[in-house]
């Protein structure tokens, strides 16, 4: 018998590197089965999935500023990126039968539904995958922020966050063999110890309102969903 799922709502951050597989740019379209098969698997078990996904792949607006570009229209550039991502996921997932919508923090009616709390909400509780594009809509602001605020704007029960390491350590894992996963952190030993979870201010928000972050690998098969359902993988970042 299937475990039943832990969370009534989640809220499921993507970066936009992990759309574009081994091909180093872009969306790979490998990669947008697994990961549609694997949302489609969790909303099947009666859970209300939101999402949020960076752009990454496309374009990134802190290393365009970086090298001289003025950090707002990068930003802005960065906003559409994720509306191109989101409009990839709705494709794959509405292929495989999930009824899902973009809602856009910056209003381009052709191609997105304007973002409203309270509709967003709705599409929730009547089953559909709902995917929060375009950031907040702000420059100067990460994708991690958005999720923060749209998790928190919906009520979601806990913030996942999906990377390609399984869970948070001391220090890289990939350069560092002797790395330590943490099994659990208080918001605060995040700050404190500048750990790469999320951005200061994300971790902030989640804070502030109690929202806890679950840091995971994506890459393993049903893990979103072993996740869902309670097992103990990655790193869960809470209060005290």
């Amino acid at each position: 018998m299937a475990a039943a799922p832990r969370y009534k709502r989640i809220l499921l951050k993507l970066s936009g590197e992990a759309l574009q597989g081994s091909q180093g740019y872009g969306v790979d379209a490998e990669v947008l089965r697994t990961i549609s098969e694997e949302v489609k698997d969790v909303v099947g078990l009666g859970v209300e999935v939101a999402l949020v996904i960076g752009g990454g792949n496309i374009f990134r607006g802190l290393s365009a500023a970086a090298s001289g570009m003025d950090r707002a229209s990068a930003d802005y550039m960065g906003m559409l990126a994720t509306v191109m991502n989101s409009l990839a996921l709705q494709d794959a997932l509405e292929q495989r039968g999930v009824y899902t919508r973009v809602m856009s923090a910056i209003e381009m009616k052709e191609v997105a539904e304007p973002y409203i709390r309270r509709r967003a909400t709705r599409h929730l509780e009547k089953g559909r995958v709902v995917i929060f594009a375009a950031g907040t809509g702000n420059p100067y602001f990460t994708t991690d922020t958005a999720a923060a605020l749209r998790a928190m704007e919906v009520h979601a029960d806990v913030l996942m966050k999906a990377t390609k390491v399984d869970g948070v350590y001391d220090k890289d894992p990939h350069k560092h063999k002797d790395a330590v996963r943490y099994a659990r952190l208080t918001y605060l030993d995040v700050l404190a110890r500048g750990l790469n979870v999320m951005d200061s201010t994300a971790i902030s928000l989640c804070k502030e309102n109690s929202l806890p972050i679950l840091v995971f690998n994506m890459l393993g098969r049903d893990n979103i969903r072993r996740v869902v359902c309670g097992e103990e993988l990655g790193t869960l970042v809470c209060a005290e």
